[in-house]
């Protein structure tokens, strides 16, 4: 919709990977230079994470586009959860291999003859495994077995993982991994875009769908967009793609900090949607709070000051009143302790030696400070509490 208004000639702000949108920021920059190293190289493993959205598949896809297909032959694969005899067969596919038998041992022979084809015909062929931190490790050491084939000394195919944070850690410690990583010989983890990086990365795309100027952008929105996506750039295309949607909406020709901030606090809003949705899914069975000790008073008083997601609370004043009551009857309780040892001590002011009287004074001493420091702890529990609950009642009967 934006598009048209704006009169751009495309989506500037799709989620898919496109590799004429790519635009190079210092860690895709340095990702590149181990790629080509790695690539020189013709052997072996590279290995490139990155966070959701920092741009791994846009990258390789920049890279699969500038690849002269006369030198290099690439499969694709984007894994599930596979197994080793699963990923051959998968593998083979990629290279556009039909395997009769559906076995394994026909899958490895169909491979090695393909390779070698493609090797005779002066071609190098590249592997690249998308979503690698969903593999199996004996689906690792299976790809791992794959670059063991040979044209005389000639390694015959190369392979690049792309995977999530968690495959690093994987690659990096698994104990069964240490012959694959001994074959590993680039890598790197992409990181988010620079804060300075976030301006150019938005009129790069911008510019490439005809973008001349129309809508503008204030230099806040800049700032603000970086601090809300991390710098991770699908998040911000998901932001700017809404943001972009308000102002055509709204028949903006300038983009300011309110209308972002407006984006930002919906998109939260959905999401906070979603997590209440998804818990709501699940019933838990209520139970009524019913604090008898300061502990219990304490632990309420904890979880009142944790930040909630906003909802409309029931208001029961009985709850109050249960609680003020029984804050009087543990006053009350102490109170009389207190005469009662009041009573003792005046007794022993006749009967007793120093030593007891002092051992008494000392329990009164500790009863008064417990007392005065229920009697506090109490009152300040009871003020958060109505203070917290009267104000989400508030905005609650707001919205």
């Amino acid at each position: 919709m934006f598009d048209n208004y704006y009169g751009l000639s495309g989506k500037p702000f799709q989620l898919t990977p496109d590799p004429d949108f790519y635009f190079a920021t210092a860690t895709h920059r340095k990702a590149q230079s181990y790629l080509g190293y790695g690539l020189a190289q013709g052997e072996g493993f590279i290995v490139i994470t990155g966070e959701v959205g920092a741009g791994k598949s846009t990258l390789v896809a920049h890279m699969i586009a500038n690849v002269d297909p006369a030198q290099m032959r690439v499969a694709q694969v984007v894994t599930s959860k596979l197994d080793e005899a699963e990923i051959i067969h998968v593998v083979a596919q990629a290279f556009g291999l039909d395997i009769a038998g559906h076995d394994k041992a026909s899958a490895l022979g169909a491979i090695e003859s393909h390779l070698n084809a493609e090797a005779n015909a002066g071609r190098n062929c590249l592997l690249v495994v998308d979503e690698a931190q969903n593999l199996s490790v004996s689906a690792l050491e299976e790809l791992r077995m794959l670059s063991n084939f040979q044209q005389g000394n000639q390694p015959l195919l190369q392979t690049l993982l792309l995977g999530q944070p968690e495959f690093r850690t994987t690659l990096q410690t698994h104990p069964e991994l240490e012959q694959l990583r001994q074959r590993v010989i680039a890598s790197h983890h992409l990181g988010p875009m620079e804060r300075e990086e976030l301006e150019p990365y938005l009129t790069h795309r911008l510019q490439h769908v005809g973008w001349d100027g129309n809508p503008a952008f204030d230099q806040r929105v800049f700032l603000e967009m970086y601090e809300a996506s991390g710098g991770i750039p699908r998040k911000v295309n998901q932001i700017a793609n809404r943001v972009l949607l308000l102002g055509a909406v709204e028949q903006r020709s300038r983009i300011d900090a309110l209308m972002l901030q407006s984006v930002l606090k919906e998109m939260q809003g959905e999401s906070v949607h979603a997590e209440t949705g998804s818990a709501a899914a699940k019933p838990v069975a209520e139970k009524p709070v019913e604090p008898d000790a300061p502990a219990e008073v304490e632990a309420v008083a904890e979880q009142a000051t944790k930040p909630t997601a906003p909802f409309a609370p029931s208001f029961d004043p009985q709850f109050f009143e249960d609680l003020l009551a029984e804050r009087d009857a543990q006053i009350a309780e102490l109170q009389q302790a207190m005469v009662e040892l009041s009573e003792q001590r005046e007794q022993a002011d006749a009967n007793a030696v120093q030593p007891e009287i002092q051992v008494l004074q000392e329990q009164i001493a500790k009863l008064q400070a417990s007392g005065a420091e229920q009697e506090q702890t109490i009152r300040h529990t009871l003020t958060m509490l109505i203070e917290w609950i009267e104000g989400d009642w508030d905005q609650s009967k707001a919205a």
